[in-house]
């Protein structure tokens, strides 16, 4: 399978949402362009902030929409066509409510599964063939609570254990970027099990 050439932060923009549980995917970009010292730049055509990182010695792009998350599609769409990357050549970083924070997984394909940012993408490309970073934020445990859910502010302990999940996503992005989806899921997985061992 082709490798990655963009990589998308699913987010709120504004200093309110900053450290929201929403934004989980605006931490992950942002701690990659941080790590490598790069300087995001805004961009009217991808209606969105972007930069270039290097991932595993292969140049990526790194996107963030600026519009709210229920128009990311717009971003999306704009960046894969103006850079004429496909879309299984790009992953897309959310916030995740079925999963517990801390835990993070890969996957190509499928629904939106209610995500909102994730809906209007498949409505701007008509189909679901990229690829997904999940994390974790856990659930409130009632659908009435949802939205104040991902509107808020995580516990420490939660920001820790989501920050966590975000660091063992990094460590296995090379893999990804190079194309080896399947040795990348497989440690990422297993992380934190005791039986994960990273192949090289």
């Amino acid at each position: 399978m082709a490798g990655l050439k963009l990589i998308v932060g699913l987010g709120n923009p504004g200093a309110e949402y900053l450290r929201t549980r929403h934004n989980a995917g605006f931490w992950f970009v942002d701690a990659l362009a941080s790590a490598q010292g790069e300087r995001w730049g805004f961009d009217g055509k991808l209606h969105g902030e972007a930069c270039k990182a290097r991932v595993g010695g292969s140049p990526v792009w790194l996107l963030k929409p600026a519009t709210f998350m229920n128009k990311s599609g717009l971003a999306v769409a704009s960046a894969l066509r103006y850079y004429k990357i496909a879309p299984e050549e790009c992953l897309v970083a959310h916030d995740d409510l079925d999963l517990p924070p801390g835990t993070v997984r890969l996957k190509f394909d499928g629904g939106h599964g209610g995500q909102n940012g994730l809906r209007d993408i498949a409505a701007h490309l008509g189909h679901g063939r990229y690829h997904r970073l999940r994390i974790g934020i856990g659930h409130p445990g009632h659908k009435d609570k949802v939205t104040p859910w991902v509107l808020g502010r995580p516990s420490a302990q939660d920001e820790d254990a989501i920050l966590g999940g975000i660091a063992r996503a990094l460590d296995v992005l090379p893999l990804a970027v190079d194309g080896q989806f399947d040795k990348a899921m497989q440690w990422l997985h297993t992380a934190g099990t005791g039986n994960g061992e990273r192949g090289t």
